[in-house]
């Protein structure tokens, strides 16, 4: 199965405006970097979101959403978002700002030299 190109389009025509993002394909779809920190994705119909420890428990108490875990294994301050917690686009921008709000706490990762 593959990742949900229509998150991807949203995705993109909201963080469109932002600075220093690029986007990588990861966990069998695709994740976006802000400063070189992975913040948000698409993993099969889910969003994926980077929260930090505390922003992921928080949002665990919201409807639509559960752990970040593809391995048996969940990832410490991630999430995943079902399709129908972000069926507006005000949904979706919310989630991402609280993702971007946590990333940008982080330092900046320098890219690797080619």
């Amino acid at each position: 199965m593959g990742y949900s190109q229509e998150i991807e389009i949203r995705i993109n025509k909201l963080i469109a405006k932002w600075k220093d993002t690029e986007s990588k394909k990861m966990f069998g779809g695709v994740c976006h970097l802000v400063k070189g920190n992975m913040l948000c994705g698409v993993y099969k119909d889910f969003l994926i979101l980077r929260l930090g420890e505390r922003g992921a428990e928080e949002a665990l108490r919201s409807p639509f959403t559960r752990p970040f875990d593809i391995t048996g294994k969940p990832m410490k301050g991630w999430v995943m978002v079902e399709k129908e917690g972000i069926e507006t686009s005000e949904e979706l921008g919310a989630w991402l700002d609280k993702a971007r709000s946590f990333v940008n706490t982080l330092p900046v990762k320098k890219t690797r030299a080619t």
